[in-house]
């Protein structure tokens, strides 16, 4: 009887003493070192790809965010403030989802197909709202030359880029709003606009956040 207490009692003891090595090893080292590794080597990516202005973090890369005027009294969607590059259209599941103005409660798409009546009349009206939009006194925008992406959200609802084509016929209405030229507007355009990652994967995109940045510094220097 008491040799059975005490191999009971070893293997109490083995099973606390594997324990507390397993909860050291796998709770405290292995997270401390791979968050060392991280910050380490992927800093910025570790800590969610900030992005800093006027010294403060305003967004990350990985996010769009909406470039709005404020809600008027009655208004149920804002209307976008044009003194500003737009970003892809924020309804990844619909009008009436969370996933509105790219707050962050959930994402995902509207997982219409292309024949979806709803689909192709939100999209007839957004592409007429990007020409109505981008049209100046001097400058056409062509429904033609109106990008997907200009009218369709991302997979996620989240996308923060959007294509150089869609940059660029926002640079006439960017100068026209701001005082600009079209020429300095365009150079902005140029100087953010990403080619493919390591020369062959994805499509060349604009950081709509990091290119706001870029235009408000500009208006600053008057």
């Amino acid at each position: 009887m008491n040799n059975s207490l005490a191999n009971t009692a070893r293997l109490l003891g083995a099973g606390l003493r594997a324990l507390l090595v397993l909860t050291l090893v796998t709770g405290v080292i292995y997270p401390l070192l791979v968050t060392g590794i991280a910050q380490g080597l992927f800093g910025d990516k570790a800590n969610g790809s900030e992005i800093e202005a006027d010294g403060k973090v305003v967004g990350s890369s990985l996010i769009g965010q909406a470039y709005n005027l404020p809600l008027e009294k009655g208004q149920q969607t804002p209307e976008p403030d044009l003194k500003w590059f737009q970003g892809r259209p924020q309804n990844g599941l619909g009008a009436n989802s969370v996933n509105t103005r790219y707050k962050l409660i959930l994402s995902g798409a509207t997982n219409r197909s292309a024949d979806n009546k709803d689909l192709i009349d939100w999209v007839t009206a957004a592409k007429a709202a990007v020409v109505e939009d981008n049209s100046t006194a001097d400058y056409k925008v062509s429904p033609s030359a109106v990008p997907a992406d200009a009218v369709t959200s991302s997979g996620s609802g989240l996308d923060p880029d959007i294509s150089p084509q869609y940059a660029d016929i926002q640079v006439h209405r960017i100068a026209e709003k701001n005082g600009l030229s079209v020429a300095r507007v365009q150079k902005l355009v140029d100087e953010h606009t990403d080619g493919r990652t390591l020369g062959f994967i994805g499509e060349p995109r604009v950081n709509v956040l990091e290119l706001n940045i870029a235009l408000k510094a500009l208006l600053a220097k008057g």
